[in-house]
């Protein structure tokens, strides 16, 4: 170990020692950014070389999350306006997330997919559909992969499921009218059932949601950090929470 990465060490030890379990943040979404950003710094010229650095580190945010309390963690891989990117890269990228969903499977953690798996090819629809059914038993850290995900589309599917639901009890649009609230949406979200997001984090320096999260971040507190993912590091980690720790949050205006 070099002298630099002692100094990381022992900071890292102080900012962990310094978090209170009662400020950690229940859910902590991340959009995952800079990987092809990343990859032409490095002076590659195979973008796919950067997602594939990127979804490497995913699992080190998975333990750091886990190391510290965390009980949900929603990961952007991949939006819905992603799958219009040229088709070489998006068929690389959809086999590298294919590869670090089932890598996850392996490593124990609880996957669930989040997003409009009806967009995706059948394979990487496939490989997030079994790695729900391998681990919806497991305990721990809840781990929503976010692909084929875009906010809009799941309020729309939101409120398309909830039609549904009621139009198969023999309820009619004045019906619904009469009864519905925000409750009766946030069940038929992607995320039903999970605590909103406490904390967003967002790398590569970008300080826009682009759709993430939409509903569930009305009250996140948001955290943007320069790096590119693929350099985001566990003291990066800490800073934000220690940030989240820091501020009064205020439901409302």
């Amino acid at each position: 170990m070099g002298l630099r990465d002692l100094v990381y060490r022992l900071y890292e030890r102080r900012l962990e020692a310094k978090l209170s379990k009662d400020s950690i943040p229940r859910h902590v979404g991340v959009i995952i950014d800079g990987n092809r950003r990343w990859a032409r710094a490095m002076g590659l010229d195979d973008v796919s070389r950067g997602h594939r650095k990127g979804a490497d580190k995913i699992s080190d945010l998975l333990t750091w999350c886990s190391e510290a309390g965390v009980e949900v963690v929603t990961v952007w891989m991949l939006s819905s306006d992603n799958l219009n990117r040229p088709k070489e890269e998006l068929d690389a990228l959809l086999r590298i997330i294919e590869d670090v969903v089932q890598e996850l499977v392996e490593e124990g953690w609880r996957i669930s997919p989040v997003g409009a798996l009806d967009l995706l090819p059948a394979r990487t629809a496939n490989v997030l559909k079994t790695a729900k059914e391998a681990t919806s038993d497991r305990p721990g850290l809840i781990v929503n992969v976010a692909v084929g995900y875009g906010g809009r589309r799941e309020i729309a599917d939101a409120v398309r499921s909830l039609l549904q639901e009621h139009a198969s009890k023999g309820a009619t649009i004045e019906d619904l009218v009469e009864v519905l609230d925000v409750e009766h949406i946030a069940e038929h979200l992607y995320t039903r059932g999970q605590p909103d997001p406490d904390l967003l984090i967002r790398t590569s320096g970008e300080q826009r949601l682009s759709g993430f999260l939409l509903w569930q971040s009305a009250h996140s507190e948001f955290y943007f950090h320069e790096a590119y993912w693929p350099d985001f590091r566990k003291v990066d980690f800490l800073r934000a929470l220690r940030d989240y720790a820091a501020r009064h949050r205020r439901y409302g205006a």
